[in-house]
């Protein structure tokens, strides 16, 4: 199976970015957590981070033939893009959408996810945790 592992904006900083939030593992680490984890259950991960909508919309794209699921954290664009929400619908592909922190105790506006409906499951407020219970989630 193949699995793309999205990360939206800002999670460039992971490590750096509120700790006391997101916690100290970077984004490189990340990746590579969930790659190996992959690996082992004989799956290939295929990272990218953009802080740019066109970009994660692009990588949708051209992932909708060679992905069987998608592993998307898509940051502050969870509340508002409804271009994802749209690139997501059109592709077909099964994501699961992932937030480290748990969104529905936050901020009012950051309990709201446009994205929700079009996704195949959602993981929030477990941490980098969060990312490996996705993909057991798709490869199950």
């Amino acid at each position: 199976m193949n699995i793309l592992l999205l990360n939206g904006p800002n999670l460039n900083l992971l490590g750096e970015r509120e700790p006391e939030i997101y916690g100290t593992t970077t984004l490189a680490e990340l990746e590579q957590m969930v790659q190996a984890r992959g690996q082992a259950l004989g799956h290939t991960v295929r990272a990218l981070q953009s802080n740019h909508e066109g970009a994660l919309i692009d990588e949708l794209h051209q992932s909708r033939h060679w992905a069987d699921g998608v592993i998307f954290n898509p940051g502050a664009f969870t509340h508002y893009s409804y271009a994802l929400r749209d690139a997501i619908a059109a592709t077909k592909l099964r994501v699961v959408e992932v937030h480290l922190s748990d969104i529905t105790r936050r901020e009012p506006w950051r309990r709201v996810s446009v994205l929700e409906e079009v996704c195949a499951h959602r993981v929030v407020g477990k941490g980098t945790a969060g990312y490996l219970e996705a993909l057991e989630w798709l490869v199950r």
